[in-house]
């Protein structure tokens, strides 16, 4: 077109198509390129600024495990059994509660630390000196989908790309043979699939999952990566050459389809996988200790002990982030004493090997653990022995991954109801997971419907406090 005219060959929109199909098929041909891995949407990109940490593990307690019966703990809680309490209970929730109801579990001090923790978590007590304890955590929904939700994606309202995809979107992955983000045995309530979704994000950063939280974790394997029966891999090969170049011209003609480039990457990264996953998958390669100190021997702590086992493998392979889920066994609205338990018998020993394999690894010190669940539950009865759902304050844990050690950070007021002191709303923790990780979480934006949107939305302040 002449410089001095004013006649568009195309319209904006036309020239938005057709540049933006090249694009993709820019993108395509460099997946498939092994030797210029850097032009794929997963290779590693550079954080913000000088990361602490490298990769995530998300030990997700689905339910809503009760703070005042696990790692926070309340004296005035036990003297005050039975009574009314003392202050209004907040004016939102979910059922009628009574007076306050006392743990049925005995505390004790660990570590040079001193951190209290419940009796139904001795193998984590002794790892406390590794963990910083976030004891005033609160939330906005005090219902499981809402609050799940948020915890996972920041809104509690609407679809918004989770924390995980997120975080691969930003930084990529350091392996380009296996998914950046995994979560295993993921719950199928609650949100479901919006838990690991990437929503607006390009397809190719959702969440890889392995099985779901009504399959044993030893039968969750990554899905559709086997060869068919007898298949020559080359001849596998022409025929995923052939369907890009029949979706790509399709693609040429319509215009962009996020949804078909994302089906066309994991057709690429499940045949990249052929040779990585099933390896990894077999963890016979693992000593017979290792495995016995996850807990793989014992019926009662096998499933989530080769959840926490798979976590430390797929880290170490360069995968971003890895989400474990005890699903959903954690909301003692009534059968509290033996319910807790039973829930912390079957995480316990597990997440205590995971923290203490990771630090002999010398993975520990990159590699940022959070324990949690979507809220807290509260300090007064529900029945005689139950606790209702309480977002007002409760407890998560990190570990590893520039937090300080040691440390117990913010607090809920005398009876474990709301957080009172350094509170941290579920924004505040995003945006420092985030910085932790080398982003600034107000400069990882996408554009989508006409505005830039981020994990923390237009909340969020990161915690220096716990930054070691």
């Amino acid at each position: 077109m002449p410089c001095n005219s004013f006649t568009p060959v195309f319209t904006r929109r036309q020239m938005l198509q057709i540049s933006s199909a090249g694009f993709g098929q820019m993108a395509l041909a460099s997946l498939l390129n092994a030797n210029t891995p850097a032009t794929s949407p997963l290779a590693p990109k550079a954080p913000h600024f000088p990361a602490k940490a490298k990769r995530v593990i998300f030990l997700f307690m689905h339910g809503g495990p009760s703070q005042v019966d696990t790692f926070d703990y309340k004296p005035l809680l036990e003297r005050d059994h039975g009574k009314p309490l003392p202050f209004p209970k907040p004016r939102v929730v979910s059922a009628p509660t009574g007076n306050l109801l006392k743990s049925p579990f005995k505390f004790q001090q660990y570590g040079q630390s001193g951190a209290w923790v419940s009796d139904i978590f001795p193998h984590v007590g002794k790892c406390v000196d590794d963990l910083c304890i976030i004891n005033g955590m609160y939330g906005s929904n005090s219902r499981h989908g809402g609050a799940l939700l948020e915890l996972h994606t920041g809104s509690d309202t609407f679809v918004r790309p989770s924390l995980g995809s997120w975080l691969t979107y930003g930084l990529g992955t350091e392996n380009q043979d296996l998914p950046g983000f995994i979560t295993m045995c993921p719950t199928l309530t609650h949100g479901g699939v919006n838990a690991y979704s990437s929503a607006f994000l390009p397809a190719v950063y959702q969440g890889t999952p392995l099985g779901n939280a009504s399959i044993p974790s030893e039968q969750a394997k990554i899905p559709y990566i086997e060869n068919a029966e007898g298949q020559p891999k080359d001849l596998q090969r022409l025929e995923l050459d052939l369907l890009r170049e029949i979706n790509t011209e399709r693609m040429a003609q319509t215009g962009p389809d996020l949804a078909l480039e994302g089906r066309i990457n994991s057709f690429e990264l499940a045949f990249r996988m052929q040779t990585a996953a099933p390896e990894l998958q077999q963890i016979s390669d693992e000593t017979e200790v290792t495995q016995k100190a996850y807990g793989l021997d014992n019926p009662k702590t096998k499933n989530f002990g080769r959840q926490c086992l798979m976590a430390r493998r797929f880290i170490e392979r360069g995968v971003r982030f890895v989400q474990c889920t005890h699903s959903y066994k954690w909301d003692q609205h009534g059968n509290l004493k033996a319910d807790h338990t039973n829930n912390a018998m079957e995480v316990d020993q597990p997440i205590a090997a995971l923290l203490q394999d990771l630090k002999t690894r010398g993975l520990l010190q990159d590699t940022l653990v959070l324990w949690g669940g979507e809220f807290g539950r509260t300090p007064v009865a529900q029945g005689n022995d139950g606790r209702d759902h309480n977002p007002q304050g409760y407890t998560m844990w990190m570990a590893g991954g520039g937090v300080k050690p040691g440390i117990r950070h913010g607090a809920t007021d005398d009876y474990g109801y709301f957080a009172v002191e350094n509170k941290v709303h579920l924004h505040d923790l995003h945006a420092t997971m985030l910085h932790l990780l080398g982003l600034d979480h107000l400069k990882l934006t996408y554009r989508y419907a006409g505005r830039d949107f981020r994990l923390t939305d237009v909340h969020g302040e990161v915690v220096h406090e716990i930054i070691a």
